[in-house]
């Protein structure tokens, strides 16, 4: 029986470095695309940063990351290709739309909801397939941080944890809303933030992390200095170790 799982949402990289697919099926998942940037260019542009994973850092993650004995699977799941209104309507791969790109504004929520939709039939799928919840992780870099907090917060609350690299929530988000009516445990917080992030503001961070604090998480905040919106090896070493920490190996069963 597997012994627990890794899902990272995260878009497409800047330089086209194809993620995993969905977990046990080797490829896309039905209705996403691998590796794709704006259309008719290798690279996106600045008004994609937010929404691009990063490559550099994908090849860290599987350079430095989670060993398979500690990881049994590890879902990397690409963001579907969609009109994005920041970028006046063209099409990027983005887990939602955004109205724009800061945390003053109201959040796109019919796309944000339609993405947990989906997402949770990959997590049901898992559970299926013998995986306990309470040994589930999800998270992402930038937007797929934002999309694994909408997840877990409002529709899976009995997962192991989430990571959000470099994310945020707006201020009146639908996930403060959720956990002002919540009495249950909560997966904890795992969060980085680079202070001279100029795409996604620290303070937005920042913010999110107090928050979500004062909602009950039990929430931290690695805080990089000179950071930019991307991620180093010293965050990936930490990530490591809290993933670790989180779903510990579990000893083999053995028949009697």
């Amino acid at each position: 029986m597997p012994a627990h799982k890794l899902c990272q949402p995260s878009a497409a990289s800047r330089d086209r470095t194809s993620p995993l697919g969905a977990s046990r099926a080797g490829g896309a998942q039905k209705g996403w695309r691998q590796g794709d940037c704006r259309p008719g260019t290798g690279r996106a542009g600045p008004e994609e940063e937010e929404s691009a994973g990063h490559g550099g850092a994908r090849r860290a993650a599987a350079e430095r990351g989670v060993p398979r004995r500690q990881a049994h699977r590890l879902a990397h799941l690409p963001a579907r290709l969609r009109p994005y209104t920041p970028m006046k309507g063209a099409f990027s791969n983005v887990w939602f739309d955004r109205y724009k790109i800061c945390n003053d504004c109201p959040e796109h929520i019919e796309s944000i909801d339609s993405m947990c939709q989906g997402l949770t039939e990959l997590i049901n799928d898992e559970v299926k397939n013998g995986i306990a919840k309470n040994r589930i992780l999800i998270g992402g870099f930038s937007m797929g941080g934002g999309m694994a907090m909408h997840l877990a917060y409002r529709f899976h609350q009995d997962l192991a944890g989430v990571f959000a690299l470099s994310s945020f929530l707006n201020k009146d988000s639908a996930v403060y809303q959720a956990l002002k009516r919540n009495e249950s445990a909560l997966p904890e917080l795992f969060q980085c933030h680079g202070t001279a992030d100029e795409l996604v503001l620290y303070s937005w961070g920042e913010e999110t992390n107090k928050m979500l604090k004062s909602l009950g998480v039990s929430a931290s905040l690695h805080t990089f200095p000179n950071l930019n919106h991307e991620l180093n090896k010293t965050e990936i070493e930490k990530l490591k170790s809290w993933i670790v920490k989180k779903l510990p190996v579990e000893a083999p069963k053995t028949n009697e």
